[in-house]
């Protein structure tokens, strides 16, 4: 983008891509804090993020309803213990209402390119259909589990049949009477498997390393229920605690390795144990879905119907490589063809693809791509030194292997605020973190990561290709909350702004 092309450009104070959970907190954040020149950009024509996204057959939430919601919206009348997809999408298109974000979208619109201008402290963004906008401050709410990770299976193109990844299940195709592969045995693989898998003739299901499953205590709200929480709405904030200590305990077994961490442990193995010795009679099936690596290494999986599943007559787990696909069907290493009709991908996400396919260039025209080319890493997950006025949602090591990512979102976006106004009370052009207070912060996330089970030797989403920790968050969700709680501004390198600002910027923005 040339210099001259900003004459037609809008302007906005921040800017927020993404209508997720992510951007709608950051949205309401910045609202509740007198910050009203904000606009969010949504590359689709609805919001949602996520749960917009991915509508497959079973598709539903593994962190309770009460935790799974914003401490601002808390209180809202779930139907049942784990949310399922279309009543998660109902809540965030609930709150975009009553809160009146819907007015500050901009639907349509997915970020190409953004360029920092450090003469003029503004972040220059392209969209895809070709317009421009300008913002002071960028926000970055894309999320983690936005861009469907396909395999690379060699003869795809020639397969016959039906091929398509769980976030765009195809809804019009009948499985009854069908032969199905299932490449993947990740977190949407279980939620989706039980549900085809009373519906095909044959499912076969390519299991590359199993998980652990513990069973997950899903349970309707009965009208007494129901009725009690409309009456004592304090119930609500009693079960969210209840709720945020239990997964604070049981992370510490991912994280930790005290005593209590064990603890943790054990009761969560213990767990799986028994949820695998009711469901799979089969020795040879049940050595196949064991892990040998420990709890949290990869993202621990929470149903009561996968492993029932997988003991069915109709389903075969295959533990041999996919080699390559044919016409008719999925061939494994050892030669073997199995024939199919469709092959369905639960292989997830490019989750460390942090804001791909979108190209940042932040000082000096340094490009974020490059910059994280061997592994993404900010600071505090949401700064990025040589990237200034950028503000990151679920930005690197902020993911968690158990609890509510709202909650970490909520930390975020009061962070965001406090950098919102310190751009205002200081009059600056930006606040660039500086390189080694990032530094030294991703060296005591290395070191502590290390020691946790999400390096503990299994392939997972959480690493990147060199086996880096790059998504998880290794503490406990209050340890985040105490260490965004305070805004230091001697971690940042601070440009005063000009006398006379260049572009026209929100007030709430000058001092």
């Amino acid at each position: 983008m040339g210099k001259d092309e900003a004459v037609s450009t809008a302007s906005v104070s921040v800017a927020i891509i993404g209508t997720g959970f992510a951007g709608l907190s950051a949205a309401y954040y910045l609202k509740r804090a007198g910050i009203d020149s904000v606009l969010l950009f949504e590359k689709s024509d609805a919001i949602g993020g996520v749960w917009r996204d991915n509508s497959y057959p079973g598709a539903a939430c593994d962190i309770p309803s009460h935790l799974y919601s914003y401490s601002f919206e808390r209180r809202y009348p779930w139907r049942s213990r784990f949310a399922k997809q279309p009543e998660i999408l109902a809540y965030i298109r609930h709150v975009a209402a009553k809160h009146r974000l819907e007015s500050q979208v901009r639907y349509r619109k997915e970020l190409a390119h953004g360029e920092f201008d450090e003469a003029r402290g503004v972040w220059r963004l392209l969209f895809t259909d070709g317009s421009r906008f300008e913002a002071q401050v960028l926000v970055s709410a894309v999320g983690q589990l936005h861009r469907p990770a396909c395999p690379r299976i060699d003869g795809i193109e020639r397969f016959g049949g039906r091929v398509f990844h769980s976030a765009q299940w195809d809804h019009g195709y009948d499985f009854h009477g069908k032969t199905v592969a299932v490449i993947g045995t990740g977190a949407s693989a279980v939620q989706f498997v039980p549900e085809i898998a009373r519906q095909v003739r044959q499912l076969h299901v390519f299991q590359r390393s199993p998980g652990w499953c513990i069973p997950k205590f899903e349970h309707e709200f009965n009208r007494f229920e129901r009725w009690l929480l409309q009456r004592l709405p304090a119930v609500y904030d009693i079960d969210r605690l209840r709720i945020f200590a239990i997964v604070e305990f049981l992370g510490k077994a991912m994280t930790e390795r005290t005593l209590t961490a064990r603890l943790a442990d054990a009761v969560l193995r213990t767990g799986a144990a028994l949820l695998m010795r009711a469901q799979v009679r089969d020795p040879v099936l049940r050595r196949k879905l064991t892990p040998d690596f420990p709890v949290g290494c990869k993202r621990t999986l929470l149903s009561n119907d996968w492993l029932r599943a997988l003991a069915r007559s109709n389903v075969e787990v295959v533990t041999d490589a996919v080699a390559a696909a044919a016409e008719t069907g999925v061939r494994t290493v050892d030669g073997r063809l199995r024939e199919v009709d469709a092959i369905i991908y639960g292989t997830g996400f490019a989750a460390s693809d942090f804001l791909a396919p979108v190209e940042l260039q932040g000082l000096g025209g340094a490009s974020l791509r490059e910059r994280w080319r061997d592994g993404a890493e900010a600071y505090k997950g949401v700064s990025v030194a040589g990237f200034p006025n950028l503000v990151m949602m679920y930005g690197p090591n902020t993911n968690l292997g158990g609890g509510s990512i709202i909650y970490m979102l909520e930390q975020q976006s009061r962070y965001l605020v406090e950098y919102v106004k310190l751009l205002r009370r200081a009059n600056l052009r930006y606040a660039d973190v500086r390189d080694d207070a990032q530094r030294r912060y991703n060296e005591q996330l290395a070191q502590r990561s290390a020691g946790s089970s999400f390096e503990a030797g299994c392939h997972s989403w959480y690493l990147n290709a060199a086996g880096r920790n790059v998504n998880n968050w290794v503490g406990s969700m209050s340890e985040y909350r105490r260490k965004l709680r305070d805004f230091d501004a001697r971690d940042y390198l601070c440009m005063p702004a000009p006398r006379r600002p260049v572009v026209t910027v929100d007030a709430s923005l000058r001092a």
